[in-house]
C-alpha cells in the first residue's frame, strides 16, 4: 500500500478511528496497530509477511535468551543465529541473482562453459530497512547496551509499525520500544502537525518529485544514446532533486503520520543538498542508515581509533557496503566507492590543507559539494555501467557530438526547481521546519497547507512507488 494512494487515505481514517474511538484498552489498539500493518504490508504480496514473522520470532527469542544468558560462547550463537537468519534473507531475496550472475561471468572468464537460469526472485518491500532495524535489536541486545521488550507485543509492533515499515526511519529499539509501554494519545498541536507534516511529504513526492522532475529524469537515463552536456546535466540534476523528493517525502509522511498516533519517529533528512562537505552531507542525508552504518560496521571495523590506514579502510568498507545495501548491482557498489573516495579525500584535505569555513566560502563550499553528489547519482541511476560512463564523460563535454533530446520548457523548469531546492536547503541548513512555523502567521501557514492540498490534487499523480521501496 503506498502513502500516495487513495486506499492509504481510506485506511488510515479507518485507523486512526479505531486508535482515538473508546473501543480498546492500550493493549487492543497495539493490537489493532500490529493488524493494521501486517495488512499494509500485506496487500502487496501477503505471502511475504511470513518473512516478517520469522525475523519476529527469531529475534525476540534471541533477545530474551540474550537477556539473561551468562555464557559468553552461548551469547554468541544467538547472536549469530539472528544475523544469520536476517542476512540469510537478505542475501537470498536481493542478492541471489546478482551472486548467481558474477558466479556465472567468473566461470566463463575462466573459460568454464557454465550457464545457470536466473531465480528471478521477487524482491520484498522494504527488507533492507526491518532487517538493520531488527538486526540493531539483538546486537544491542548481546552488547547489554538495552532491556529487552517487555511484551512480544510490543516488540512485534515495534518490527511492522506501519509509518516506517518499508523505507524508514530505521529505528533503533531503544527509540521506539519503549514509547509503546504506555498509551500514547496526540495532542491536538501535534494531530494537526502530523497531519501538515504528512501533506508536505506528498506534496514532495507526488507535485515535486513525480510531476515535476521524474519524467525529465526518465527521459535522460532512458534515452539509449549519448547526449550533449546540458542534456545529461539536466537529467542528473532532476534525479537528484527527484530522489530528495521521493525519499524525503516518505519520510515526512511516516514521521507525521506516526505523531498523528502520538508516536515521535526520528528526522530522517536534514536539508543535505547545503552540506559542507561529505562528512556533513551524511549527517544530513538518510540519516538513520548513516548512523546504523557507523554504529555497527564502521566503528566495529576499528573506526578512527587505530590509525589512518585502518580508518580509511574501515572508512571505504563501510561505504562499499552501504552503496550494496541500495541495491544488487555493481553501480551501486560504485556509487557507494565514490562516496568513500570523498570523504578520504576531504580528510586528507582537512589534513594538509585547512581552511576556515565563513558565510562568503560556505555557499561556494555547498555547491562544490552538491555538484560531486550528482556526480554519484549518474552510477545510481543508471542501469548499466556504459550508460553511466556516457553519463560522466558528457557531463565533462567529452562526447562532441552527443545528441539533444530536452525541450527547452524542460530545461527551464529542472534548473529553475533544482535552484530554488538548493537556496531553500542553504538558508535553512540551521534550522528545521518546526521552528519557521513557530515564527510564521497561522494565516500564512493555513495558505501554504491549501495551496498544497490544491496541487497535489490537480497533479492527478499516477500512484507512482517510492523510489526506496525497491532497497
Amino acid at each position: 500500500m503506498l502513502f500516495n494512494s487513495l486506499s492509504f487515505v481510506v485506511f488510515l481514517v479507518i485507523v486512526l478511528a479505531l486508535y482515538y474511538l473508546k473501543l480498546f484498552s492500550w493493549t487492543g489498539k497495539k493490537r489493532m496497530l500490529l493488524l493494521a500493518s501486517y495488512v499494509f504490508y500485506g496487500l502487496w504480496n501477503p505471502p511475504l509477511v511470513i518473512l516478517l514473522w520469522i525475523s519476529t520470532v527469531v529475534d525476540w527469542t534471541a533477545g530474551k535468551k540474550l537477556a539473561v544468558e551468562e555464557n559468553q560462547k552461548k551469547r554468541k550463537m544467538w547472536l549469530m543465529l539472528s544475523m544469520f537468519v536476517n542476512l540469510g534473507f537478505l542475501a537470498f531475496f536481493k542478492y541471489g541473482d546478482f551472486i548467481l550472475e558474477n558466479f556465472v561471468a567468473l566461470m566463463n572468464a575462466f573459460g568454464v562453459d557454465f550457464q545457470a537460469r536466473p531465480m528471478d526472485i521477487i524482491l520484498p518491500m522494504g527488507i533492507s530497512f526491518y532487517t538493520f532495524q531488527t538486526m540493531s535489536y539483538t546486537i544491542d541486545m548481546y552488547k547489554r547496551k538495552i532491556e529487552p521488550a517487555r511484551t512480544f507485543l510490543d516488540f512485534a509492533l515495534y518490527v511492522t509499525f506501519f509509518p516506517q515499515l518499508v523505507a524508514g526511519p530505521i529505528v533503533r529499539a531503544k527509540e521506539l520500544i519503549s514509547q509503546f509501554y504506555e498509551e500514547k494519545k496526540a495532542t491536538t498541536n501535534q494531530f494537526i502537525w502530523g497531519l501538515f507534516l504528512l501533506t508536505i511529504g506528498l506534496f514532495q513526492k507526488v507535485v515535486m518529485a513525480d510531476t515535476l522532475l521524474a519524467d525529465t529524469s526518465d527521459t535522460v537515463f532512458g534515452a539509449g544514446k549519448i547526449l550533449n552536456g546540458v542534456d545529461a546535466w539536466i537529467g542528473t540534476i532532476a534525479f537528484s532533486g527527484q530522489i530528495f523528493f521521493d525519499f524525503a517525502g516518505y519520510s515526512t509522511c511516516a514521521i507525521g503520520i506516526a505523531l498523528m498516533l502520538g508516536i515521535i519517529l526520528p528526522d530522517n533528512f536534514r536539508y543535505p543538498y547545503a552540506s559542507l562537505g561529505f562528512s556533513d552531507l551524511w549527517k544530513r542525508w538518510h540519516i538513520s542508515l548513516s548512523s546504523w552504518l557507523k554504529d555497527y560496521l564502521y566503528i566495529p571495523l576499528g573506526g578512527n581509533r587505530h590509525g589512518i590506514t585502518r580508518m580509511y579502510v574501515a572508512l571505504m568498507l563501510t561505504m562499499f557496503l552501504g552503496g550494496l545495501w541500495h541495491g544488487a548491482a555493481w553501480t551501486f557498489i560504485v556509487w557507494g566507492g565514490l562516496h568513500g573516495t570523498y570523504l578520504i579525500l576531504e580528510r586528507l584535505q582537512q589534513q594538509y590543507l585547512p581552511f576556515k569555513i565563513t558565510k562568503w566560502n560556505g555557499i561556494f563550499l555547498a555547491f562544490i559539494t552538491f555538484s560531486c553528489v550528482n556526480i554519484t547519482w549518474v552510477f545510481f541511476r543508471a542501469r548499466e555501467f556504459e550508460t553511466a560512463w556516457n553519463m560522466i564523460k558528457s557531463m565533462f563535454y567529452l562526447n562532441q557530438d552527443g545528441a539533444k533530446i530536452l525541450q527547452s520548457f524542460d530545461i527551464m523548469k529542472v534548473s529553475i526547481v533544482i535552484s530554488l531546492l538548493f537556496l531553500c536547503h542553504w538558508i535553512m541548513r540551521n534550522t528545521s521546519m518546526k521552528e519557521v512555523s513557530l515564527k510564521t502567521p497561522t494565516w500564512v501557514l493555513g495558505v501554504v497547507w491549501a495551496i498544497m492540498f490544491f496541487l497535489i490534487v490537480i497533479a492527478q499523480g499516477s500512484g507512482e512507488q517510492f523510489i526506496y521501496f525497491q532497497f
